[in-house]
């Protein structure tokens, strides 16, 4: 052995990672052979993990911090190797360092509509897309179940997995939360949290935890979009024939039509106008009655108030306007009894409410004289 690989040997190795890819969730310290130096210095930084695996056995596991890779130091790894006092010589173990920091801005959607049942629409199938947020919050776990042996494993690898559960408890929430479709832009919230609750148990299968979900759009199919949008046109365009006279009016005060644009463009605006007339007359016509003018359904009558009557401590009615009238006419209503009907703050004086005090002002006029007698 030459003095250059002695002096190799003899040197103190440094471990550690310095990630600037955003992505990489799992590095493996690359050492030929995978020789590891006794008392050699191990630097975890914050947001990472470092994994020992000896002989395909996870061994140990370290968190933030500068080691001395020792033996008091490698409890698990000392107890595989059989070692019974201090070791001196190198040793092979395979050492990943774990990204344990949060991965942003990871998308999920639907790839196929989602049909539910609408309580207004009916059946109907929709879509959804959104962000969640992934981290390593158990690094052993995370290697045995997902990294294996792959020296360097980034979060796409793991996404569409993760996709998958999303979307299928999506899918039984959605279908089974009975919310109305135009209603759930209300409780995307809401969803989020029910989803991102319903997950973690399998996502923790894997050694990863969802710190925060969204959801971002949930959206029904383009064509039924266009219908609807429709729909909202005929509410907001409300009465047909004051929209189409107010679009002709529009025509004819245009620029464009206007003096300065000439004869040929003032007689376009007024064929224009015509034919907008000629449609309002034709909506008119199909509203109207058997006599050629728009029939107008009678307004319903104002619905009569039921009074009570309070005397001596106990209540009378309900009556309406006319039988109090005619108890006013046999004495037995007077401006200064109490009434009290629906609507009304408290009892009242039945002088001081109007349309009870007109049956007090409204007198018979007086006898005709008696017929002359023959």
């Amino acid at each position: 052995m030459g003095i250059l690989d002695f002096l190799t040997g003899e040197f103190i190795d440094v471990i550690h990672w310095v990630d600037d890819t955003r992505d990489t969730m799992v590095w493996r310290f690359e050492r030929e052979g995978h020789a590891i130096k006794y008392g050699a210095k191990l630097t975890v930084r914050e947001g990472q993990a470092a994994v020992f695996v000896h002989e395909g056995q996870i061994a140990d596991v370290f968190g933030p911090g500068l080691y001395m890779l020792e033996t008091n130091n490698m409890p698990i790894l000392t107890t595989l190797q059989h070692w019974d006092h201090g070791f001196r010589s190198p040793f092979k173990s395979e050492i990943y360092f774990v990204n344990t920091t949060r991965f942003n801005d990871q998308k999920w959607g639907t790839k196929n509509p989602i049909i539910t049942r609408d309580p207004e629409f009916g059946p109907v199938r929709l879509r959804a897309y959104g962000t969640y947020t992934m981290r390593v919050t158990d690094p052993g776990l995370f290697i045995r179940e997902i990294v294996g042996t792959d020296g360097e494993f980034t979060a796409d690898e793991i996404s569409f997995q993760i996709r998958n559960i999303i979307v299928q408890e999506f899918s039984r929430m959605i279908a089974s939360s009975r919310i109305p479709v135009l209603d759930m832009a209300a409780n995307t919230a809401d969803f989020g949290k029910l989803v991102a609750t319903a997950i973690a148990p399998a996502v923790a299968a894997y050694g990863l935890s969802i710190p925060e979900f969204y959801v971002e759009n949930i959206s029904l199919p383009e064509e039924v979009e266009k219908v609807l949008d429709k729909r909202t046109s005929m509410g907001i365009a409300g009465d047909l024939n004051r929209y189409t006279q107010f679009n002709a009016a529009e025509a004819l005060g245009n620029p464009a039509t206007g003096a300065g644009a000439g004869f040929g463009a003032a007689v376009g605006a007024g064929m224009g106008a015509g034919m907008g007339m000629a449609v309002g007359g034709q909506i008119a016509g199909a509203q109207a009655g058997p006599w050629g003018s728009v029939s107008q359904p009678p307004a319903p009558p104002a619905p009569e108030k039921a009074w009570h009557i309070a005397e001596d401590g106990a209540t009378k009615g309900p009556f309406g306007r006319a039988h109090l009238g005619r108890l006013a006419a046999e004495g037995g209503f007077s401006r200064d009894t109490l009434v009290w009907t629906a609507g009304q703050d408290g009892w009242k004086a039945a002088g001081e409410i109007p349309e009870l005090a007109q049956l007090f002002t409204v007198m018979p006029p007086p006898p005709p004289p008696p017929a002359p007698k023959v």
